[in-house]
C-alpha cells in the first residue's frame, strides 16, 4: 500500500514539480525516504540560493556563542571602521546586525541593480553603498542578494577567517558535509552555467573573495536535512553541541513580519505555526516541523515560477510520511 502512495507521489512531482532534483524526508532522526529525479543522485551539489542565508544565520549563532560577535545590537558600521559615510548620511549609522539578520534594514534601491552587482569588485562594499537611505529602520523590507553579503563581511571581521573556512572547521566537518571551495566567476556564461549544474561543491565568492550570503552555496538534499536535523537536535550532532540551543529558540521565532505576504521571519529563517524553514528560489527548501519531528529537504533546478514548496510539503510530503 505505502509502495503504491509512493509511486503516486513520484508521478506527482514529475508531473507538477518537476525540476526537483531530489527530496530527502527524516522523521525522528530516521530517513523516510530519500529519491532523486531529473538524472541527479545523492553526489549531485545543487545552487540552494536563498537557503544559504539560513546557513548565514546558523554561522552567526557559532560565532555568537565563540565570542567572536559580542551583541546583535551592534552597529553595522562598526565592524567597517574604515568606511566613509557620504554626507547627510544619518540612517545607516544605527542600523544593527540584528536588523540585517531581522530583514528590517532598509536600502537605497528601489530594483535590484544586479548588472551592477555583479561586476563590482567588493559585493560587501556594494552593499553597505546601498544600506540606509530614506526608508525605515525596522520596517520588513526582504533584501534576496544585494545586502546580505554585508553578514559575511560582519562574518569574516569577527572570527578573523573567511565564511567558507569557518563553516568548513565549525559546522560542515562535525556534519560530514563537504562544500570544496570558492567559486569566482569571470563571464556572465560562468554565473549562468553555475547555476543549472549540479556538480560543483562550493560557495560563490566575490573577486575579494568573501563569500555571498544571500545565494550562492552549493548543497546536496542529504546536507540539506542534516542541517534541518542538527536545529531539530537542539544543536547537538554526534553528541557534540555545534550551535547553542538558545540560539537556535531565538532564531526561530518571529522577530519580523512581512505584512504583504503574512509571513513571520525569525534570524533568516520563515516561520510558521508548526515550525521553520530555509526557502531559496526555485523551490529550495529545508522544512522543519518541531512537532512532528520531522525534517523535509527539497533540492531543486532553477527555473522561474514553481509551483509553492511549502504548499507540496503540507499537501503531500507530511500526510504520506507523518505515521
Amino acid at each position: 500500500m505505502i509502495q503504491e502512495k509512493i509511486e503516486t507521489f513520484e508521478k506527482v512531482v514529475m508531473r507538477d514539480y518537476g525540476n526537483i532534483a531530489g527530496i530527502v524526508v527524516l522523521k525522528d532522526g530516521e530517513t523516510l525516504y530519500e529519491h532523486y529525479f531529473n538524472e541527479c543522485t545523492a553526489n549531485s551539489r545543487i545552487h540552494v540560493y536563498s537557503v544559504t542565508k539560513s546557513i548565514i544565520s546558523i554561522l552567526i549563532g557559532i560565532a555568537m556563542d565563540k565570542g567572536y560577535i559580542k551583541d546583535l545590537d551592534q552597529k553595522v558600521l562598526d565592524f567597517f571602521p574604515e568606511y566613509k559615510i557620504k554626507k547627510r548620511e544619518k540612517t545607516i549609522q544605527n542600523i544593527t546586525l540584528r536588523n540585517l539578520l531581522t530583514m528590517t534594514a532598509p536600502y537605497k534601491y528601489k530594483f535590484n541593480p544586479y548588472i551592477k552587482y555583479f561586476t563590482s569588485d567588493n559585493w560587501v562594499k556594494f552593499s553597505l553603498d546601498l544600506l540606509g537611505g530614506r526608508g525605515q529602520i525596522g520596517k520588513f523590507r526582504y533584501a534576496p542578494l544585494i545586502g546580505p553579503d554585508i553578514m559575511s563581511g560582519i562574518l569574516g571581521r569577527a572570527t578573523g577567517q573567511s565564511v567558507i573556512s569557518f563553516a568548513q572547521e565549525n559546522l560542515f566537518a562535525p556534519l560530514g558535509i563537504v562544500v570544496e571551495k570558492n567559486i569566482i566567476f569571470h563571464s556572465k556564461e560562468e554565473q549562468l552555467a553555475f547555476n543549472q549544474a549540479t556538480n560543483i561543491s562550493g560557495w560563490v565568492a566575490d573577486p575579494m573573495g568573501v563569500n555571498t550570503a544571500g545565494w550562492g552555496l552549493t548543497l546536496s538534499p542529504i546536507d540539506m536535512a542534516k542541517l534541518g536535523q542538527l536545529y531539530l537536535n537542539h544543536g547537538i550532532w554526534n553528541g557534540k553541541q555545534i550551535v547553542s540551543e538558545k540560539w537556535i529558540n531565538e532564531s526561530t521565532k518571529e522577530h519580523s513580519r512581512w505584512e504583504g505576504q503574512n509571513l513571520s521571519y525569525g534570524y533568516l529563517w520563515w516561520i510558521d505555526k508548526d515550525g521553520f524553514a530555509a526557502m531559496g528560489d526555485g523551490g529550495n527548501t529545508i522544512y522543519v516541523n518541531t512537532k512532528k519531528n520531522m525534517v523535509v529537504a527539497i533540492a531543486s533546478l532553477f527555473r522561474p515560477k514553481v509551483k509553492d514548496r511549502m504548499e507540496f510539503i503540507l499537501k503531500y510530503i507530511e500526510p504520506l510520511f507523518d505515521n
